[in-house]
């Protein structure tokens, strides 16, 4: 007995040791990327499927999938014959040729302007695409003999062997005519800044036209230090409001024929995609009515513009945001493979343009998160078949038979294939472990190891990094949410403690995920407090009634989920309910508005940051999606509004926002503060001039408004 007690009394002393030799941590060791995990970037395969390029101070590098070995380097911007410092570049199907682009600058947060530059790899001949001035979304033809471009908001097309420049639109003026690229919304909320499609041929092209002249602009200082700010104003519909109307066009590269496609006579309509089908005589257009409850796919004649409806789908509430993913068409033409809730879950479905629905490819109470491609007969997909807060590759026959889990590991996957589907590269990394990255057969056999971060996992083992313990609970109303925790390293049950609630909570989003992760809230855990995240109703992953039951209600049930997670913590031995802040930016600052204000009973402090305030002055895509129109739905907009319940706030309150932000404006916030000062409520600012929603470009004021966060909540919590 005495030996026993022995060994116990120097275990606690070893264990006791080893807590007390780790290292603290600080929001300094974040910012100086001391956790960093590295990861394997910028991978392309080439046309083979055998070969990947990657760059590398500034070289194009060759390497082989099978061994892994540099096969040489294709372009060297570093010597004195090129100097040429690029941004991204892109090879033609030929893969003779490559597209550079340099001299990046940023629009909004997917466009940007560049000087691009065409190198041939046989001649070692590099050229300015053009000298009139600077280019947006250029594209190799699929022959790789032109390119298509954008500038001024016009299109034009270069031929790459006379040199010569042709434009195709003339129309095109700032704030009023876009051609070959989308509108503010359009490429915010269907994320894509390329406005065109080539035909296979290389003979046309078909684009949008938007004509936003009835939209309204919104107006933005931007102070610069100037004496007098400017002011940048740009279209922006809101909630409500009018839309750009959109036409698609085609052009003829060889005749110069310009033909605009029939999509209907109704113009308030969204057309988020175009496709061309293999036959480069007909053009796909997506077409969404301005609900976003009707889906309609529109063959259209290229030539003529005529069009027929060829697939139809509708939904009570809405039909899921649609992207390139969406639909994916197959090598014979008229087979395609589409994602729909028709069950309830997001599943595969493959149609025929011509027979219509062939058959229901997947099928369960769970859903496909990502459409991969295709291989002849096999799909590779991505599911959280296993769990909603993990993610595995599958692939399965077209005929719905012989389906496989490919990836074994408890976590998170990121999947990239190369270009036959011989070889994927695996991104992999869950709770415990940091990004993994190993390269794959198809069949899921390993290659060899790409990244395994090492290094990291040895530099955690030296710091007290609090690490995410997954839970479930069950709401009053019955319902099961998802939410993990974090505690600080010497965590004793017999103590009480802060928490400090992080959260999104925007549909279709996901916060618990089995991931691992380093962000600056952890830095709470160290000093005390628990950290604790809860996916409320309206999240991703698990079915179309859970994700879709907000509709109309934005915050509704949202607040009572978040405000269910506070009590349910608050319920702990170990926790001090009357200690419980909550965190959020955007919709996560709406939310975090909500709870201070309509669960002020419940929450100490709280902190937002880019905040929708209310409904009414975001974008009508977005907005109307899960809202409906603000003219059929003055509750939904009103009820859950934090400027509807600014007299109610008790706690200690910090609002951040940029004046620069394009996406959530800065008008927000101000008549959110408007609102609390009719009140004389007491609250805490931080406004930082012309940043945008990320709080950039400058990294310094995005640090330092964390830095805050963390020393108002060890101030107030």
């Amino acid at each position: 007995m005495m030996k026993k007690l022995l060994l116990v009394l120097v275990a606690l002393v070893v264990v006791s040791y080893n807590v007390s030799a780790q290292k603290k941590f600080t929001y300094d060791n974040i910012m100086n990327r001391t956790f960093y995990s590295n990861s394997v970037y910028g991978v392309r395969s080439m046309k083979n499927g055998k070969s990947y390029t990657v760059n590398k101070d500034g070289k194009i590098l060759k390497y082989a999938y099978k061994s892994g070995k540099c096969a040489g380097v294709i372009f060297d911007g570093t010597t004195s014959e090129t100097g040429l410092y690029f941004n991204d570049y892109t090879f033609s199907s030929d893969e003779k040729k490559i597209l550079f682009t340099t001299k990046y600058t940023q629009i909004y947060r997917h466009s940007f302007t560049a000087d691009y530059w065409v190198y041939d790899i046989a001649s070692k001949k590099l050229t300015p695409l053009s000298k009139n001035g600077k280019q947006e979304v250029a594209t190799f033809s699929p022959d790789g003999k032109k390119v298509v471009f954008v500038r001024d908001n016009n299109l034009f097309w270069i031929d790459l062997e006379s040199k010569k420049e042709s434009q195709i639109t003339n129309d095109g003026k700032f704030n009023f005519i876009i051609n070959g690229k989308p509108d503010w919304v359009y490429e915010e909320e269907y994320s894509f800044s390329q406005g065109y499609q080539w035909a296979p041929d290389s003979k046309s092209i078909a684009y949008w036209k938007t004509n936003e002249t009835r939209v309204k602009e919104y107006h933005m200082n931007m102070f610069n230090r100037q004496l007098y700010p400017s002011v940048y104003s740009f279209k922006y519909p809101k909630a409500g409001e009018q839309n750009s109307i959109v036409s698609i066009h085609t052009f003829n590269l060889e005749n110069g024929a310009n033909s605009e496609m029939n999509i209907g006579e109704e113009t308030d309509i969204y057309v988020p995609r175009i496709k061309w089908t293999n036959n480069s005589s007909d053009v796909i257009v997506f077409r969404l009515n301005r609900l976003q409850n009707e889906f309609d796919m529109l063959m259209c004649d290229a030539t003529t513009g005529k069009s027929k409806v060829v697939y139809n789908e509708k939904d009570e509430r809405y039909i899921n945001r649609l992207s390139d993913k969406s639909v994916m068409f197959l090598e014979d033409g008229d087979s395609y493979i589409i994602q729909s809730e028709k069950d309830g879950f997001n599943h595969l479905y493959l149609y025929s343009l011509s027979n219509g629905l062939v058959r229901q490819i997947t099928k369960g109470s769970w859903e496909v998160t990502d459409l991969l491609g295709v291989d002849r007969s096999t799909i590779y997909y991505m599911s959280a078949e296993t769990s909603a807060i993990k993610r595995n590759l599958y692939s399965i026959k077209l005929d719905g038979t012989s389906k496989k889990r490919i990836t074994k590991g408890e976590g998170n996957y990121r999947i990239d294939f190369n270009n036959d589907f011989s070889y994927y590269i695996s991104y992999f990394t869950n709770a415990v472990t940091p990004n993994t990255v190993t390269m794959h057969k198809a069949d899921g056999k390993l290659v060899r190891v790409l990244e395994n971060n090492d290094r990291l996992k040895a530099r955690i083992e030296e710091y007290k990094l609090p690490v995410k313990e997954f839970f479930s609970f069950t709401t009053k109303d019955n319902v099961a949410l998802n939410g993990y925790i974090m505690r600080p390293a010497n965590f004793d049950a017999n103590k009480k403690y802060p928490v400090f609630m992080t959260q999104y909570s925007g549909p279709g989003s996901q916060q618990v995920l089995d991931k691992w992760s380093m962000e600056w809230e952890q830095c709470l855990v160290q000093e005390g407090y628990i950290l604790m995240c809860v996916d409320g109703r309206g999240t991703g992953a698990r079915g179309e009634e859970f994700r879709k039951c907000t509709y109309r209600d934005l915050g509704g049930l949202e607040l009572a989920d978040q405000i269910a997670a506070a009590k349910y913590i608050g319920s702990k031995e170990y926790v001090d309910k009357d200690r419980i802040a909550i965190y959020g930016w955007s919709y996560g600052g709406f939310m975090a508005l909500n709870c201070i204000l309509q669960g002020a009973d419940v929450f100490k402090c709280a902190i937002a940051v880019a905040p929708v305030t209310s409904w009414r002055y975001y974008d009508t895509i977005y907005t109307e999606l899960y809202n409906g129109l603000p003219q059929d739905n003055a509750a939904g907009y009103d009820d859950n509004s934090p400027i509807t319940h600014a007299s109610k706030l008790k706690g200690k309150l910090l609002i951040a926002h940029g004046t620069g932000d394009d996406n959530v404006h800065f008008q927000n916030s101000v008549d959110m503060i408007s609102e609390f000062a009719k009140y004389g409520k007491q609250f805490e600012t931080a406004i930082y001039p012309d940043q945008n929603h990320g709080m950039l470009p400058s990294w310094s004021n995005r640090h330092g408004l964390l830095i805050k966060c963390i020393n108002f909540i060890k101030t107030n919590l």
